[in-house]
Order: structure tokens, then sequence, then C-alpha cells
């Protein structure tokens, strides 16, 4: 009788705190709102640009801020959430998500703006970290595979669906907002996610947490900005001498940034990208994988947007509406994606990277025939069908990052990865962004649009070889 009695109670003890259903949505919701911000904006640049008086190269800060910010900090906001609290981080991050939204929505011009979304990003910086290491957490088994694949599922749809909001609240003009409303409309949402959040989301936190690598922080920060800085800003400005120095001090900086971590790993403490955490196969070669998909996903999203409204000349409804099938073809296939994990292993990310290189030879063949006649209808085949192909990749590439990852490194091993992807997304917008407005001038919108998505097609195909030599199954 006593067993009985006392038997649960020490399991009970010993249990980690759960991630009930309302936690689990509330923790997703918190994860659309930066992706969705990253993407809503690329419909609508040319209304900012032409209200606010905006150059070209201000309205590329305006994206490119956001997304240097929130992938510089990523890394240092999960090692926050392992020291202080990942709830109390999520919190915190959370609010101000929605303090510096209004302030985006409110920006007297285009410098305010761009000032706004900087410290946008680095909000979303110290949230977003948090839901992944919670859910590793608070989760196991069964409820961590089913919990990580919505993660991987809310990501991808959150990308899409941020681009077709974004044309949708442009054209309403809601109470005559016009483009700010695509910043006001998270303020709702945060208040919303915060009195959840308070009721729902467990506290967790590293039980050995480790103090601030300082050197290790201002490292990688400068080898991302090294990086991204001027591969955003390279071409608006016209490629300066600093975007060349810039460049060129990347790879010395990065070496010094390893050699400070390895260092320091062996040191015995942790610093803030351990370089043990690559000895885990599944993280390291899931991490190379995501690198050329996320690159292709958003360079694909911009170059689009660029050129259904400049070239197609659609407004912002039409040209955010033609991704439509895109995003519930994505939402579809990502329920099944578990099912078919189960039954197929990894294996199911190197058919997705086949399903998503055939639709983007849709999506070329519809570029090259029915130019400049592309909207919905022509776009939808290959839309629909690439949709269908990422969902088979992003959501299991994402279960396999984190899944040898411990529960004591879980805010550090999700910071690595969100901070991997954030760099591969902004690299996107820079790298085939660039091509595609360079090829522009000289042979045309169809066919600098279909030379870029030919390029995106071969990283299609990298992704899949890549795919190959991904663990056959995940723990």
């Amino acid at each position: 009788m006593t067993e009985t009695v006392t038997t649960p109670t020490v399991r009970s003890a010993a249990a980690p705190p759960a991630l009930g259903t309302l936690g689990l949505f509330t923790v997703l919701l918190a994860a659309s709102l930066p992706l969705v911000d990253f993407f809503i904006v690329n419909v609508a640049l040319p209304t900012i640009g032409a209200d606010l008086h905006a150059s070209e190269a201000v309205l590329e800060l305006v994206v490119a801020g956001y997304g240097v910010a929130y992938a510089v900090l990523l890394v240092l906001g999960g090692r926050l959430g392992d020291l202080f609290g990942r709830r109390r981080l999520f919190l915190g991050g959370m609010a101000a998500f929605g303090l510096t939204s209004l302030a985006c929505g409110l920006a007297p011009g285009a410098w305010s703006l761009v000032a706004a979304r900087v410290a946008q990003g680095a909000s979303a910086a110290a949230m977003l970290p948090q839901v992944l290491a919670t859910i590793q957490a608070t989760t196991t088994g069964p409820r961590r595979a089913r919990a990580m694949s919505l993660y991987g599922a809310t990501a991808g749809l959150s990308m899409v669906a941020g681009q077709i909001l974004g044309g949708v609240l442009v054209a309403a003009d809601i109470a005559g907002t016009g483009w700010r409303s695509v910043f006001l409309v998270n303020v709702p949402v945060v208040l919303a996610g915060l009195v959840l959040a308070t009721r729902a989301v467990p506290e967790t936190r590293s039980q050995r947490p480790e103090p601030l690598d300082g050197p290790g922080t201002v490292l990688l920060a400068l080898s991302l900005l090294t990086l991204l800085a001027p591969l955003t800003e390279g071409r608006a400005a016209g490629w300066p001498v600093w975007t060349w120095l810039s460049l060129a001090a990347f790879p010395g900086v990065a070496s010094a940034f390893y050699a400070v971590e390895r260092r320091a790993d062996r040191q015995g403490r942790t610093p803030l990208v351990p370089p043990s955490l690559f000895a885990l196969t599944s993280l390291r070669r899931g991490l190379v994988l995501m690198v050329p998909f996320s690159i292709g996903f958003s360079g694909f999203m911009f170059v689009i947007a660029v050129a259904l409204q400049r070239g197609a000349g659609l407004g912002p409804v039409p040209a955010g509406m033609a991704l439509a099938p895109m995003a519930v073809a994505f939402l579809v296939v990502s329920l099944a994606g578990p099912r078919l994990v189960a039954r197929y292993g990894t294996r199911v990310v190197t058919a997705g990277s086949l399903v998503q290189g055939v639709g983007v030879a849709l999506i070329v063949l519809a570029a090259w025939r029915d130019w400049p006649d592309l909207g919905f209808v022509e776009l939808l085949p290959g839309a629909a069908v690439a949709g269908a192909g990422q969902a088979l990749q992003l959501p299991v590439v994402m279960r396999i990052v984190l899944s040898e990852v411990p529960a004591a490194r879980a805010g550090v091993g999700s910071g690595v990865m969100v901070t991997t992807q954030q760099s591969a997304l902004a690299l996107g917008v820079a790298t085939l962004g660039t091509l595609f407005l360079s090829l522009v001038p000289g042979h045309g919108m169809r066919d600098a649009l279909v030379t870029t998505l030919l390029v995106q097609l071969a990283g299609v195909v990298l992704t899949g070889l890549l795919s190959l030599r991904l663990p056959r199954t995940i723990r």
C-alpha cells in the first residue's frame, strides 16, 4: 500500500514539466510571428517606398535590418533562456516584439522604420529559441515527434502565409493604415499570446547553466555581420569599398570565432556554439542540408514577389494569392509527414526534394511560356507541387537536427539551428535577389526570372543529394 502511494509521487517530482495542447499552440503561435514578419514586407515594399519616399537601398535595409539582427542574436537568445528561464525570456521577447511591431507601424519616416525593424529582429531573437528549447525540454517520444513536426509545418507555412497576408493587408487599407497594418496586426496577436503563455507555458531552464560567452558572442555577431551586411546592401549601394573589405574580413573573423569556441570547449566551459555539438551526426548533416534549402526558399519568395508586381503588373493581393496553392499544399502534406517518416524514415526528405524539383521546373516552364501573363492559374500546378515537396523536407529536417541534442543544451541547439536557418534565409534574399535584379536591366524580367529559378533548381538538386547522407531513422 505504501509503495503504490509513494511511487507516483517520486515520478511526478522527477518528471519535467509537461507542455499541454494549449501551451504547444501558444509557442507555435509565437514561432510563426518572426517568420511571417520576415516575408510579410516583400509585397508591401513598393507601397512603403512610395509613402515614405525611401530609396531602394533603404527599402532593402527594412528587410535586411530585421534579418541580420535576428540572425546575429539568436544563439545568444537561446543561451539566455538556458540561464534565466525559457518562459521568462519567451514572455519578455514576445512583449518586446509587440512593442517594436507597434513602433514599425507608427514609424514617421524610412530611417525610423529601419531602426524599429532592427529592434523587432532583436526581440524575435529573444523569443524564438525558447520555443524549440521548451518543446525539447517538456516533451518526449511520440509527443516530441508530433510537436517538432507541427513546428516545422508552422515554420514553412508562415513563410508562405506571410507573403499572402502582406498583400491582403496592404490592399485592404484597414482604417487607412495601408502598409502599416502589416506590422500593427502583430499587436493583438502578441497580447493574446502573452495571456495564453502566462497560463499554459511551463518554466524550464538548464540544470547546469553556464555563464555567457562574451568573446564568442561578439565574434559570432561580427562573423554574421561581415557576411550578411555587404551581401544584402552591396548591390543597392553600388558595391562600395566597405562591402568588399567586409567580405574579405569574413573568413578571418569566422576562423577566430571557431578557435575561441574550440578552446573554451576543450577547457570544459560551455561556449556560445559548442564545437562538440557538431559531433552529433544528425545535427551536422541536417544543418548542412538546411542551408541550400532555406536559401532557395527565401530567394524564391523575394524574386517572385518582385517579378509579379513589377514585371507582370499584379497588385499586392494577386501577387500574394498566386502563392496560395503552395501554402495549401504545404499544410496538407505536412500533416501527413509524421506517418510517412515513421514508415519510410528520412528518405521522405529525398522524395520531397524530387517533388519540389518538379514543382520548380513547372514554374520555370510557366514563366517562360506565359510571361507576362503570369498569375494564380499559370503558377498553380508548379506552386502546389513545390509546396508539397517543401512540406516533406523542412519539418523532417528540423526534427533530425535536434533529435540527439540533450535537454540540457536545448537552448543552444535550437539557437544554432534557427541561426543557421535565418542566416540562410537572409543569404537567399541577398544572393538570388541580387542575381535577379542584376539580370533584369540587360536580359529583361522574364529571362532574369527563369535564370534565377534555374539556379534555385540546382539548389534543390543539391538538397536531394545531401539528403542521402542523413541518418535513416530519427531518434
